[in-house]
């Protein structure tokens, strides 16, 4: 197939754009516009030409640019938004232009042009903090942050047209995915730069909140299947280890992987507001078992393992000093 996959250039989206070819598909990456001409995480590939991918720069913002990207194609895998839960609190108007505004351009740019199926990304943050645990994908939906707000938003507008035209559409929920490429926004990279630049000191937020964790791989599978596995149209899917650990117990993992003595300390800065705090994600795994065939293949400790040698190789692409929102 052509697959047409938007934020390409992204923590995910370059790992998946990296295995689909391998599965004989063609790609047409969709990377955010930028004056200096990079194409994000996919920059590392090199600028060679590709027989199976094709890389288009521009925004999900923009329709025409949308409708470009995905004219032709037979799926869409929508991965484009903007993640950082904390920027949210500060720019919330740029979330809504990015993650609804976007994906509603996504949503009638396919409709339109009679894509077969389009993916939308969702995240497990639109739970909130579980009301109850393991978490399916019928427990409500709360918006406890900005971020979380315009993806239960771009969700709803999924199921709209699904509702409202039959358009054939898969909404895809990752939880917590952590791996190589990640940005140092998330918990794990901070720890890991934190201990790998030797400092005395690793400066964390709340440490009791836990996280069901998805190394990358696995969670680039999931989206090759959902490309592939018929009679899906309308689910929603989630994914995860099916087992949550605490941040502290993550941070303790992280400095034995790498041999740091370094002390755990918090700071009020790096702390959500106490309503927005996600106590609990907990994945019920049974959904995507059953209809994707799927399961993590790489444990926490052996993820943790290659995303510190990754960072370690790459460390003077972070910023090791100060909070990264």
């Amino acid at each position: 197939m052509l697959i047409t996959v938007t934020g390409a250039g992204g923590f995910i989206g370059s790992h998946v754009v990296e295995l689909l070819p391998e599965h004989g598909h063609s790609v047409r990456a969709l990377v955010h516009y930028n004056s200096s001409g990079r194409w994000g995480h996919l920059q590392a590939f090199g600028n060679q030409p590709h027989a199976r991918l094709e890389v288009i720069a521009g925004d999900v913002a923009d329709t025409r640019c949308v409708e470009e990207a995905v004219g032709g194609c037979d799926v869409v895998l929508h991965l484009a938004a903007l993640i950082g839960i904390p920027y949210s609190y500060h720019a919330p108007e740029s979330y809504v232009s990015t993650n609804i505004r976007g994906t509603l351009n996504v949503l009638e740019s396919c409709r339109k042009l009679k894509i077969k199926r389009l993916v939308v990304t969702s995240t497990s943050e639109v739970y909130g903090t579980a009301v109850y645990a393991p978490i399916d994908e019928k427990h409500p939906l709360q918006g406890q942050s900005p971020y979380s707000a315009t993806k239960i938003a771009a969700d709803k507008l999924v199921e709209a047209y699904f509702c409202s035209f039959g358009f054939p559409v898969v909404i895809l929920r990752p939880f917590n995915t952590y791996g190589p490429r990640q940005s140092a926004r998330a918990v794990i990279p901070t720890i890991l730069t934190q201990a790998l630049s030797g400092v005395e000191e690793i400066q964390l937020g709340n440490l009791e909140p836990k996280r069901d964790l998805t190394f990358v791989e696995d969670s680039a599978n999931a989206f090759l299947l959902v490309t592939e596995v018929e009679g899906i149209e309308r689910e929603t899917i989630h994914f995860g280890q099916g087992d949550a650990v605490s941040m502290a117990d993550l941070a303790q993992r992280c400095l034995e992987i790498v041999g740091s003595t370094a002390r755990i300390v918090t700071q009020a800065e790096r702390q959500r507001p106490e309503k927005s705090e996600v106590g609990l994600l907990l994945c019920d795994v049974s959904k995507a078992r059953k209809m994707l065939k799927w399961t993590p293949q790489v444990s926490v400790e052996e993820g943790l393992r290659r995303t510190a040698d990754h960072i370690r190789e790459h460390l003077n692409d972070y910023r090791t000093k100060g909070y990264v929102v």
